[in-house]
């Protein structure tokens, strides 16, 4: 009976720290997990991400990030076509096929141009960067942390918004409440109660894997909000 009483006792005081926290305590904490080092601001590192979607052939992304040096690169391969985006500053060079030799008819036909280009950098460069990149200017942390059940575990829940020139999307993401790690990060095209209630999708992420002293989630399989449909997977190779 003591030994319950004892567990009781720890278990009301976790949960009581854990709802004293506010939003930006939470995020500095999920960073100390992710990013013990402090090793994003200075990133420069590979990825090789692999992308399995229903009734289509997998996509092999290799993926480098240099923030130091303005550098982006992607060379993403399925079935017999390869497409490659190289950024560095305001430079874009672009290839189809490891040629840069290209028609304007096979660049429309394989979605290859600068513009997308900087959509993949601005992708990947969240998406893996995360936690960290929620310190990034335009971002709003909402101070509040909630407590939210999904598929059966509880979690310590954080909203962001963004300013306007930044994003219009309500993202909000859920964290292990005894580590502080990432589990799972859910947007909606407004809010969730309100015009975005049937939007967005919400992502559950799985495994780690540390490149460059930060630990990354190894799986990101994509839902959407409406219906839990399933959209794809991304797996860190």
């Amino acid at each position: 009976m003591k030994t319950i009483f004892f567990l009781a006792l720890i278990l009301c005081s976790l949960m009581g720290q854990s709802q004293s926290l506010t939003g930006a305590q939470l995020l500095d904490r999920s960073i100390s997990f992710h990013d013990p080092g402090n090793r994003w601001p200075t990133f420069n590192g590979s990825l090789t991400v692999r992308m399995e979607t229903p009734n289509s052939s997998d996509r092999l992304s290799q993926i480098v990030i240099d923030l130091p040096g303005e550098r982006f690169e992607l060379k993403a391969a399925r079935n017999n076509t390869t497409t490659e985006y190289y950024l560095h500053g305001e430079q874009c060079t672009l290839k189809l096929n490891g040629s840069e030799e290209f028609s304007e008819e096979e660049a429309e036909t394989n979605r290859l141009n600068c513009e997308r280009g900087t959509m993949y950098r601005n992708y990947y460069t969240y998406l893996y960067g995360l936690p960290m990149k929620l310190k990034d200017p335009g971002t709003r942390i909402d101070p509040e942390v909630e407590r939210r059940e999904f598929k059966g575990k509880e979690y310590l829940v954080l909203k962001a918004t963004y300013d306007q020139e930044v994003g219009l999307d309500v993202w909000f993401f859920y964290f292990d409440p005894g580590t502080y790690a990432m589990e799972i990060y859910q947007f909606y095209k407004g809010e969730p109660d309100g015009a975005g209630k049937d939007t967005g999708e919400y992502i559950l992420l799985s495994g780690m894997e540390e490149v460059e002293g930060i630990k990354m989630p190894k799986t990101r399989a994509w839902y959407y909000n409406k219906d839990d449909k399933y959209l794809g997977t991304d797996i860190l190779e």
